[in-house]
């Protein structure tokens, strides 16, 4: 708005809707603020509005970012599918993807810190390796990481969703992609969306079953790694298996 003298104000709760960034003092955008200060000295909006690019038709991309965190903190927006983070006001696909795409590289960093499939040595390293990803699901879902000779991941594989029994998962769907990827070995790794990762009937059972699997086809199964709401199990060093 103008106060009557050529100047504008900018009201308490934002930007004005109809200011684009290119109208906003170079001082108060974020990309210049980022260059020129620092990017601690950005708040989460900030820097939201820096991933998103551009606003919409009825307000700027600064205020678009805030009131999609007015809607979600960054934790449970981080956790969102794209359809859902599509509902929102002024978020198509392509800002969806963006959005996704941003959280996964920060949950990737997070996880291993040099962007490579880490060794998976002991139940930590496999623990802190998918930490970031499972803990924040709302369903189980049960991964396996596909080990070279040397313990060193070659792929990871969702295998199913949704829980964890003996009749889910099966010995096929676990160790066709451990064949086809030449694994040598496997750890297998689920959530628990509770977040106490203590070890269930049905996760010893299904356990159980998949080493007696491995053992016949030739390819070991090594632990299995129950993740919780930061604190985790391994079945092995539980001696559960």
């Amino acid at each position: 708005m103008n106060n009557g003298n050529g100047i504008k104000v900018y009201p308490e709760c934002g930007v004005h809707p109809k200011f684009t960034i290119k109208e906003l003092p170079e001082g108060e955008r974020p990309r210049e603020r980022l260059l020129n200060n620092g990017v601690q000295a950005l708040s989460n909006a900030e820097l939201l509005a820096i991933i998103l690019r551009t606003g919409t038709k009825k307000e700027n991309v600064v205020d678009l970012a805030k009131h999609l965190l007015i809607d979600r903190d960054l934790k449970s927006l981080s956790q969102l599918p794209a359809g859902d983070i599509m509902k929102m006001f002024g978020i198509g696909e392509a800002k969806a993807c963006q959005i996704i795409a941003a959280f996964e590289l920060g949950r990737r960093v997070a996880s291993n810190g040099n962007g490579e499939k880490p060794a998976m040595k002991n139940p930590e390293a496999v623990a802190v390796y998918f930490m970031h990803r499972l803990n924040i699901l709302k369903q189980e879902s049960f991964y396996c990481a596909y080990l070279n000779t040397k313990n060193r991941m070659i792929k990871e594989q969702l295998i199913s969703t949704g829980g964890l029994s003996a009749s889910i998962v099966e010995p096929r769907d676990v160790f066709r992609g451990a064949i086809s990827d030449g694994a040598a070995s496997v750890i297998l790794v689920h959530n628990h969306p509770s977040g106490d990762p203590s070890p269930s009937r049905d996760d010893i059972e299904v356990t159980k079953k998949l080493m007696s699997a491995g053992d016949i086809i030739g390819i070991k199964v090594l632990d299995h790694v129950i993740i919780g709401d930061g604190k985790w199990v391994s079945l092995k060093e539980e001696g559960a298996i």
